[in-house]
């Protein structure tokens, strides 16, 4: 655990995926304390009318067709202070080493419980046997 979908334009560079994947680990594990390794990501390029988003803008913050919508689904537990960490430290990261607006960084939290995890081999790894 995670698990992140990234969501990206076709015409963001390969260097600018790498960095967002790069930005997006590196912030699970130094804010959100993510073991080491544990990298789970799809990415996903789009045409520009496959990433819909508010052309007014939505909450005081304004788009553009550069936006990356990025998932994350994790266990439950974690704070808000977490989580507000998590996302600020993944806009910026974005923003500074993949040039990209940080208003045009969305992201999403889904939680679930350990249970809902097979990592391979058709076992629970995050749940003791009984």
């Amino acid at each position: 655990m995670p698990l992140v979908r990234l969501n990206i334009s076709k015409d963001a560079s390969s260097e600018q995926v790498s960095a967002i994947s790069d930005v997006i680990y590196d912030a699970l594990v130094s804010v959100a304390n993510v073991p080491v390794h544990d990298k789970f990501q799809i990415i996903t390029r789009h045409a520009a009318d496959e990433l819909v988003y508010p052309q007014a803008g939505y909450l005081g913050v304004d788009y553009s067709p550069g936006i990356v919508f990025i998932q994350i689904t994790w266990n439950l537990g974690r704070t808000i202070e977490v989580k507000r960490a998590l996302y600020k430290a993944i806009a910026e990261g974005i923003h500074l080493k993949a040039g990209l607006r940080i208003q045009d960084v969305w992201i999403s939290l889904l939680e679930v419980p350990r249970e809902n995890w097979s990592f391979g081999n058709g076992e629970m790894q995050y749940v003791p046997l009984p």
